[in-house]
């Protein structure tokens, strides 16, 4: 951590009390997720992925979710994530979609795999081409799923994001 702020203590010690709190409690891995903006707690996730049956259920999408339905905005922007380990390729993805402005984490992705969380088979098939990767993907061209994009292009009420 380079520019850390007592404040980022603050939260990210809060990311980890998630962690455990509810790791303790059955809801899931220990994984606990906090987001800031404007020094206030918009969205508070933890790992829920095997009390929900729910793989997507990682503390920060569940972080994020919460926090943009308390803002009514699928943007976060200006909002920093703080999350007990570094966000695994799904989480990353998430943060960038909801457009946040900074993450600070304390365990690392080596740490997580050595507990059994190992997000290398999913980092390593990313880059790879499509015919390459582990599950099969199949190129089926539609001229009625181009349409809708077509439509979409020409739709004058959408919101872009």
């Amino acid at each position: 951590m380079t520019h850390t702020t007592p404040e980022d203590q603050q939260y990210l010690s809060r990311a980890v009390a998630l962690s455990r709190e509810h790791m303790d409690n059955e809801a899931g891995g220990p994984f606990g997720a906090v987001i800031v903006r404007d020094g206030r707690i918009i969205g508070e996730g933890w790992n829920q992925v095997t009390s929900t049956n729910d793989p997507t259920a990682h503390a920060e999408v569940v972080a994020i979710r919460r926090a943009c339905e308390a803002v009514g905005d699928f943007s976060l922007q200006g909002a920093t994530i703080y999350t007990s380990c570094e966000p695994c390729p799904m989480c990353l993805a998430s943060a960038y979609w909801a457009r946040v402005s900074r993450i600070v984490y304390a365990n690392t992705r080596e740490d997580a795999a050595e507990i059994g969380f190992d997000d290398s088979l999913i980092y390593d098939e990313i880059p790879k081409p499509v015919s390459e990767r582990i599950i099969p993907m199949d190129h089926v061209p539609s001229l009625e799923a181009k349409a809708v994009f077509d439509a979409w292009m020409q739709k004058p009420d959408k919101i872009a994001y």
